[in-house]
């Protein structure tokens, strides 16, 4: 009972707190609910569906054909195909017994058309057939994804086509965790997807190392968007804004689209949650070398300084530029074995060591962005064991990558900022609602 009623409060709280936030417009802030699984969290027993400008993410789930127009619906019957490896409409119409004629006039008649030469397996073709000997092509459906298809009718003037989409309902969830061991495990008791998860910790890589920096004790709070279709889930949309609490230190995210349509997630006051580095350029298991100025070398056996920080992974993890730059160097660099060094502007380099190849098409002189795999781990040079050793250098000074002060990637426009304020002002009224009441919930 008193966990209902603190949930009602949340609900009324966030509502009220939404729509004052964007007066005369009450629909953009209503209320949210909660399916997280863990009894300790406040939970709701209606969904409410929330309008948002945000774009669907694309749906690669198949379905059954939908249900014709109600003109073709009275001509029966339809002729079925599913779509095989390597089929093309040509194909089909082949295994159908249909004239090239038809499909060929069916591929010109517009540019929605054009996705017919994208046919991809275990998709439902349908066409309907009439005429004296059941050969003229009068309709045809084709079913992309869960939420459109494609139909193409013929009359007089010839065949004419349109992309038919089925409303999808945005609906706001949200729930808070507290790790014990790991983000993975603690997400997943919040009710959170293995994709949403994954959303969290690429929204606060560049401040946490989720790797290292972990703590029993940190703690989450999620405002996420759900897709529903005919009222039945249909997959997670978005984290509209988050809180991660580390070590002490609080980190807040919103979710913001820019009127030329980019979209990123910022701090409260503008700031871009991107870094313009990658603080770990490689999924690893363990760090098996830290930056030190004296460090006894496992080959040669003499004692010298550790100028960067080796990453211990499996043979062949990919390696990803840490930031935007211009390779300027690829190739052997003794002990480094199989090395890439990247500059990025005039004040830092990055320099990736002992990789058992590189990616292809790179070569010295080649433009990447952050996060583009630029080679794959290994243990060439002299190396005990696969690992990157990572070097970053800051006017040619070697600094130590797990501590070095990263720049940061630039904030939101002036000329946004006050479209920002709008847009985000509920989402981040309505997290701190959905905290302080379950902080609330969670106090003995």
């Amino acid at each position: 009972m008193r966990g209902k009623l603190l949930h009602a409060f949340v609900l009324a709280t966030a509502t009220l707190i939404g729509a004052f936030a964007l007066f005369g417009r009450p629909h953009e802030a209503e209320a949210t609910r909660n399916d997280s699984p863990s009894a300790s969290r406040a939970r709701s027993a209606t969904p409410v569906t929330e309008e948002l400008s945000l774009p669907a993410p694309a749906a690669t789930n198949t379905e059954a054909p939908v249900k014709p127009t109600s003109a073709i619906a009275e001509r029966k019957p339809w002729r079925t195909v599913t779509v095989r490896s390597g089929d093309t409409l040509s194909s089909l119409f082949d295994r159908m017994g249909l004239p090239a004629s038809a499909w060929v006039a069916i591929l010109h008649s517009g540019d929605a058309a054009e996705r017919l030469h994208q046919l991809r397996p275990g998709h439902i073709l349908r066409v309907w057939v009439d005429g004296a000997n059941e050969r003229e092509v009068s309709a045809l459906e084709y079913v992309i994804n869960r939420t459109a298809s494609l139909r193409i009718s013929r009359d007089a003037n010839g065949y004419h086509t349109a992309v038919h989409e089925r409303t999808v309902e945005h609906r706001v969830n949200y729930t808070r965790g507290v790790i014990e061991n790991s983000l993975f495990k603690a997400g997943q008791q919040a009710g959170l997807s293995d994709g949403l998860i994954m959303q969290l910790a690429g929204i606060f890589g560049w401040d946490v190392d989720f790797a290292l920096d972990i703590r029993s004790g940190d703690s989450f709070t999620v405002v996420y968007r759900e897709d529903y279709l005919d009222g039945e889930k249909l997959r997670d949309g978005d984290i509209l804004s988050a809180e991660f609490i580390n070590h002490g230190r609080t980190f807040k995210a919103v979710r913001y689209t820019d009127p030329k349509g980019h979209t990123s997630y910022y701090s409260p006051d503008g700031r871009s949650m991107r870094k313009a580095f990658l603080r770990s350029p490689v999924d690893f298991r363990r760090i098996s070398s830290r930056f030190t100025r004296s460090r006894c070398h496992p080959i040669l056996g003499v004692c010298r300084p550790h100028r960067g920080v080796d990453y211990a992974a499996a043979i062949g993890t990919p390696i990803k530029a840490a930031g935007d730059g211009k390779i300027v160097f690829r190739g052997w660099k003794g002990g480094y074995g199989r090395a890439i060094i990247i500059r990025h502007g005039t004040k830092y380099s990055t320099l990736y060591g002992h990789m058992s190849r590189f990616k292809g098409g790179l070569h010295s002189g080649s433009r990447v962005k952050q996060g583009q795999i630029i080679g794959y781990v290994g243990q060439s040079g002299l190396a005990t064991g696969p690992h990157l050793h990572y070097e970053f250098r800051v006017n040619g000074v070697h600094r130590n990558p797990l501590t070095v002060k990263l720049p940061q990637a630039a904030p939101i426009p002036a000329a946004y900022k006050q479209d920002f304020q709008t847009k985000t002002h509920a989402l981040l009224a309505q997290l701190d609602a959905v905290k302080r009441t379950a902080v609330a919930l969670e106090t003995p």
